[in-house]
């Protein structure tokens, strides 16, 4: 564990690069940017002490959210109210085309 709060003004990334791994383990976070040898030797001074793994809280499952069963029962009575009101619609549009063709001929 290390507490870099003197650091933060100082971090050449920034402050906003400490304070986004506060809180959890940075390892990767650090090793990736690639820090000189310089910034390695001078993280012994913000060096506070080892971590107790027992007193890291365990990651929660995720479980996705319940969803209702399909049911086929409510398609066919989707399907009805949709044809009820598309069937209509068609004939309406089916006249109204019939009489603007014969109209202007």
């Amino acid at each position: 564990v290390y507490d870099v709060t003197k650091f933060l003004e100082d971090h050449p990334g920034g402050d906003e690069v400490l304070l986004s791994a506060t809180g959890k383990d940075a390892t990767d976070d650090f090793e990736d940017v690639g820090h000189s040898p310089s910034a390695r030797e001078m993280m012994d001074q913000y060096y506070v002490g080892e971590i107790d793994v027992s007193t890291i809280p365990k990651k929660k499952e995720y479980t996705p959210p319940k969803q209702p069963h399909y049911n086929q029962d409510k398609t066919s009575e989707f399907i009805i109210r949709l044809l009820q009101f598309l069937v209509p619609l068609a004939i309406l549009g089916l006249a109204v085309g019939i009489r603007i063709y014969t109209k202007s001929s």
